[in-house]
């Protein structure tokens, strides 16, 4: 039986799950989740199979939603900054900074150059405490237990480091509107150069240890493989994106803060599965390191915060905007509407993670069942973010 013709058979709610076994002769509605270990999160995905293959696959997203957008229009803009890390907590940063920079380009505030190294000095660090969760999760998923003991090993030594100038461990409030809470002092900053010199000696052993395994490429190569036409139709971004062969990174096509100042490439890989995604990311974690070395070396004196900077019922000009920035999943976007109150009149947030997530109905139809794991694990899903 076709695969077209088994979807013609099938009829119902797949919300409620009005589905039942043998409605089909040769197929099986089988959920997976919504408490289920390898979606990290509260996902549920109904997946439709013809014994071991999947036939079709249905993400279903509500369990956890927040209202993070509606919150927006009822706190100031200084008190709605908060909310930006419970959007995604691994890389709280990167959503600390798409909403400042869209306060501000709303505005019209500058900040200052040190603030804009800060920026860059903690969001890389938090960029990489977020690709070694992934990769510690992605291959507990898979099987290997050891790799996540040297990731949390080594992300521990990270969020020691933030923990010293945010104050928290996992969701920030770091960054303000005209530039961040704290300076950083010259211990921080030589803190972090030893990190770089002690990260630079274990990246080749993740290489030996899992990277060249062949037991995880043979879970990985050739599985999940995402064209570049499929990118596109489902706005992908992120490693997924350049996963597929188009080095796309906002940083460098949106530039914002003083990325434009730092020598930094965009790994892509071409293949388009699971397993250029994995080398995409483990390509990343060196190219943050490049950069922490260089902002370390290159940050100016000066103040961390701008004079003049909002207060707590600052009033926005009325207007619109927009600001983008890359996120460890992606492009992260802000949109604000002000009506000159000292509210957002309404917040669109645009989550990386949603528009990947979507990406998967497709990439997992005609795959074995136990290749599903392996697919949502390259795509690096947080499901606070797309969830939101």
């Amino acid at each position: 039986m076709s695969t077209q013709s088994i979807k013609e058979q099938i009829s119902g709610d797949y919300y409620t799950c009005r589905f039942e076994a043998g409605r089909s002769e040769d197929t099986l509605i089988l959920n997976m989740g919504p408490q289920h270990p390898s979606t990290h999160g509260v996902l549920r995905i109904i997946l439709e199979l013809d014994g071991e293959y999947i036939v079709r696959a249905e993400p279903v997203l509500g369990y956890l939603h927040r209202m993070h957008e509606a919150m927006a229009e009822n706190r100031t803009y200084l008190q709605y900054l908060p909310n930006m890390g419970r959007v995604d907590y691994l890389h709280a940063l990167a959503w600390n900074w798409a909403y400042v920079g869209a306060v501000e380009r709303l505005g019209g505030i500058a900040v200052p150059r040190r603030a804009e190294y800060i920026r860059v000095i903690t969001c890389e660090l938090n960029r990489l405490a977020s690709h070694l969760l992934w990769w510690g999760a992605y291959l507990l998923d898979l099987g290997a237990f050891t790799p996540i003991m040297y990731a949390f090993d080594d992300r521990e030594r990270i969020l020691d480091m933030i923990q010293s100038v945010c104050g928290s461990r996992l969701t920030y409030s770091f960054f303000r509107p005209g530039g961040v809470a704290v300076d950083l002092t010259d211990d921080f900053l030589r803190a972090v150069g030893e990190f770089t010199h002690y990260m630079r000696g274990r990246l080749p052993m993740y290489k030996t240890l899992v990277t060249d395994n062949i037991i995880l490429r043979k879970r990985c190569e050739n599985v999940g493989e995402l064209t570049l036409e499929m990118c596109r139709r489902y706005g992908a971004t992120g490693p997924v994106l350049r996963g597929s062969g188009q080095p796309y990174d906002v940083r460098r096509a949106e530039p914002y803060g003083v990325y434009p100042a730092l020598s930094f490439t965009i790994p892509s890989e071409a293949e388009g599965d699971a397993m250029a995604r994995y080398r995409v990311r483990m390509d990343e974690m060196q190219q943050c390191l490049d950069i922490l070395d260089q902002a370390i070396a290159d940050i100016p004196d000066g103040a961390f915060l701008a004079k003049g900077a909002p207060k707590p019922r600052w009033k926005a000009p009325a207007g619109e905007t927009y600001f983008a920035v890359e996120g460890a999943r992606g492009k992260i976007g802000v949109h604000l509407f002000s009506d000159g109150s000292n509210t957002p009149y309404r917040c669109k947030l645009r989550a990386p993670g949603f528009s990947n997530l979507n990406c998967f109905a497709e990439m997992a139809r005609g795959t074995l069942l136990s290749d599903a794991v392996s697919i949502l694990g390259s795509l690096d899903l947080v499901i606070p973010e797309i969830d939101r």
